[in-house]
């Protein structure tokens, strides 16, 4: 058996090295074949230089912008209503026509309902929960792919930990690198929360900070709806008496210096610190993030567009990060998991809430932002995916959490609920698997959540499968999962 070693406790996944663990045994195999390890790399090669992919949608994706809907929002009641359930689970809200010829959503998303024929929604995403019913745990799955071993019977977790497996945008912009000098990974407008467990999910964890995301969040109440016109990026300015030229008249010094320092030089090479000074150099002199985050230079009107509230605000600056050159946004819902008032933490006041609160704000600024990136010509290489951790119990007022639901709320409910994807390469006007009657369940091709993970990696050319080291050198999969070919055109 031929073994094909990296430097230790390093990525099989590093540019340098390129194996994950399906085609370090496809090597071990090849002998048999009479196929030597010179040879295949030189086939791989010229397959790569004819275009030869992975399937369907391999690659497409240059960037992914994840809509977070932090909270748990009810399928039933946005894009999967079911008019001939029993009234105790059918919506209170009044089914639509959409774009696409006989689906439906509910009154609440009537401006979705006019360009759904731009996405393609997943009706059958379910998992068995393991300790998943509550926030943490499921938001820490879906941000990681893996599930934490330290959950409580509430479904809290320990604060997050350099031990935690990276978010998936850590993992994209390592493998993936941005071109340009521009922030690669930002979390907007505020964290992954759970009562008092903020963050868990949301860093790169054993990858190291180097590759945690930029995060942008706005002082202010949640409840605070201009938060987003008070953005302060002052580690991304320059300072008045320090011109560009000086800049880089200094990093040409310290070029200098550093080539009279062989010794220092090999003691820190392990750490990429002129990779890091050059990058954090770049940022700066080009001014190129600092553009991106001034809303100001949009019209009122396009601002409009997208509302004008801390939701809709993220999401016009997603597709400013993104045009700038950022490879992974994350917006995530700009209320805490379990709260009340605007979240989708829908326990109590269901019909009051969704209605005048959160549906109003999901409806313009996902379709403001779908539009957008169409009309610009970025959706095609703009993975967007927008899901909540998980969906509510069909059945209103009861308890499937330990929590307390008034009889016009619902739980928690993991089982089986509704997710948007669209660009890059997905279907358009297309709905992906079936939810039984009363929508407690998948009834054609369920998804998990961590193959939506998988399909986001395969989107930009990534294995799932490549092989990580972890903070014990122990090797992972970035996912333990295939991706969903069935999404892609």
């Amino acid at each position: 058996m031929l073994s094909v070693m990296g430097e230790f406790g390093k990525d099989l996944c590093d540019q340098q090295l390129g194996m994950s663990r399906r085609r370090l045994l496809r090597v071990g195999s090849s002998g048999i074949l009479g196929v030597t390890l010179g040879s295949m790399l030189q086939m791989k090669a010229r397959a790569e230089d004819a275009g030869i992919s992975g399937g369907p949608g391999w690659g497409r994706a240059k960037s992914v912008v994840l809509v977070y809907l932090q909270g748990g929002p009810s399928h039933l009641d946005l894009w999967d209503p079911k008019p001939e359930a029993p009234d105790n689970v059918k919506s209170i809200f009044q089914p639509i026509e959409t774009k696409v010829p006989g689906v439906h959503f509910t009154e609440i998303l009537p401006n979705l309902a006019k360009i759904n024929d731009k996405l393609t929604m997943i009706r059958s995403i379910g998992y068995t929960p393991n300790g998943l019913f509550n926030h943490t745990a499921a938001i820490y799955q879906m941000m990681t792919g893996y599930t934490t071993d330290k959950v409580s019977a509430s479904g809290q977790l320990e604060p997050p930990s350099p031990k935690d497996f990276p978010n998936f945008g850590s993992n994209i912009i390592r493998l993936k690198p941005t071109t340009e000098p521009m922030l690669p990974f930002v979390m907007l407008p505020r964290p992954l929360q759970e009562s008092n467990v903020v963050g868990k999910g949301g860093t790169a964890g054993f990858l190291g900070k180097a590759f945690d995301p930029y995060t942008l969040y706005p002082e202010g109440d949640d409840m605070d709806m201009n938060k987003m016109d008070r953005i302060k990026i002052d580690d991304l300015k320059l300072r008045p008496e320090v011109f560009s030229v000086r800049l880089d008249r200094r990093s040409r010094l310290r070029d200098s210096i550093n080539a009279g320092m062989k010794d220092v030089d090999a003691a820190v090479r392990d750490y990429n610190l002129d990779s890091y000074y050059d990058q954090a150099l770049k940022l700066i002199v080009s001014g190129r993030a600092r553009e991106a985050f001034n809303l100001e230079a949009e019209s009122g009107e396009q601002r409009a567009r997208y509302g004008l509230n801390t939701f809709g605000q993220s999401l016009l600056l997603a597709r400013r990060l993104i045009e700038a050159g950022t490879r992974v946004v994350e917006v995530v819902w700009p209320k805490v998991a379990n709260s009340d008032n605007h979240s989708w933490d829908h326990h109590v006041n269901l019909p009051e809430r969704m209605k005048k609160q959160s549906g109003p704000m999901l409806d313009v600024g996902l379709s403001a932002f779908i539009n957008d990136l169409d009309e610009r010509g970025m959706l095609d290489e703009t993975l967007v995916l927008c899901l909540g951790e998980f969906g509510r119990s069909p059945n209103r007022g009861v308890s499937t959490s330990g929590n307390s639901n008034s009889s016009d709320g619902r739980d928690h409910w993991p089982y089986c609920y509704t997710g948007v994807i669209a660009g890059a390469g997905m279907k358009r006007g297309h709905i992906y698997g079936k939810s039984d009657k009363t929508a407690s369940s998948p009834l054609e091709t369920p998804v998990h959540p961590i193959e939506l993970l998988a399909t986001v990696y395969h989107a930009f050319g990534i294995d799932p499968e490549t092989i990580v080291y972890n903070h014990l050198n122990q090797p992972r999969e970035l996912v333990k999962a295939k991706s969903v070919s069935g999404l892609f055109a």
